[in-house]
């Protein structure tokens, strides 16, 4: 939630860059070498590189086939390129007792394919909505990569209990803290409720 309120903060800095988007296959896009996370080197540092902003995700949506359309980008704002990285996409909810599911595996997460002018499916190997999106292998200082998304959550949800659910975009690249190359990512997402039509 920090991070959230983080982003939101500096969005308005995004908002006087350039945006810049340069496709790469997604399977070009994942880093060369399993590292350690950069949170996992840290004593609380937050990561500011990466700012982002999102436009069409409503405070709560209605469960069935209706498809919400958003955008988001993200922009690296720092003096610094971004090497290996990566571009994501997800939908979820946050799990905070037990009992308690992630709407994910009952949600379907899209994005509009520039090149092929047609909605992509996203779906991780577990059944969770979400996956890489083709995007670039680097992100020099201003530039920005934005997608459009859209998403869906099936009304066989469960509404036995409260969820705090998002969607958005992260970007993950190499990082180095401490003497030490290391992963980072920010997440650009928006919360909402789902309810019943």
């Amino acid at each position: 939630m920090k991070l959230r309120r983080a982003l939101s903060a500096t969005a308005a800095t995004a908002a006087l860059l350039p945006v810049v988007m340069t496709a790469a296959p997604a399977a070009q896009a994942a880093p060369a070498a399993e590292l350690p996370k950069c949170s996992d080197l840290d004593t609380g540092e937050q990561h500011h590189t990466l700012v982002g902003r999102s436009f069409g995700i409503p405070k709560s949506i209605t469960l069935g086939t209706h498809w919400t359309t958003y955008t988001a980008t993200l922009t690296n704002a720092s003096a610094k390129e971004l090497k290996s990285f990566v571009l994501s996409a997800k939908l979820g909810s946050y799990v905070y007792n037990e009992g308690e599911r992630d709407l994910s595996p009952y949600g379907d997460l899209q994005y509009w394919d520039t090149s092929q002018r047609a909605w992509k499916t996203l779906r991780q190997a577990d059944g969770k909505a979400g996956g890489i999106l083709p995007g670039p292998k680097t992100l020099k200082p201003r530039e920005s990569v934005h997608a459009q998304l859209r998403f869906r959550v099936s009304k066989d949800l469960p509404l036995d209990h409260a969820y705090d659910a998002f969607t958005g975009l992260t970007g993950s690249f190499t990082d180095r803290y401490r003497d030490t190359d290391c992963t980072a990512g920010v997440d650009e997402v928006g919360g909402f409720y789902p309810r019943k039509g």
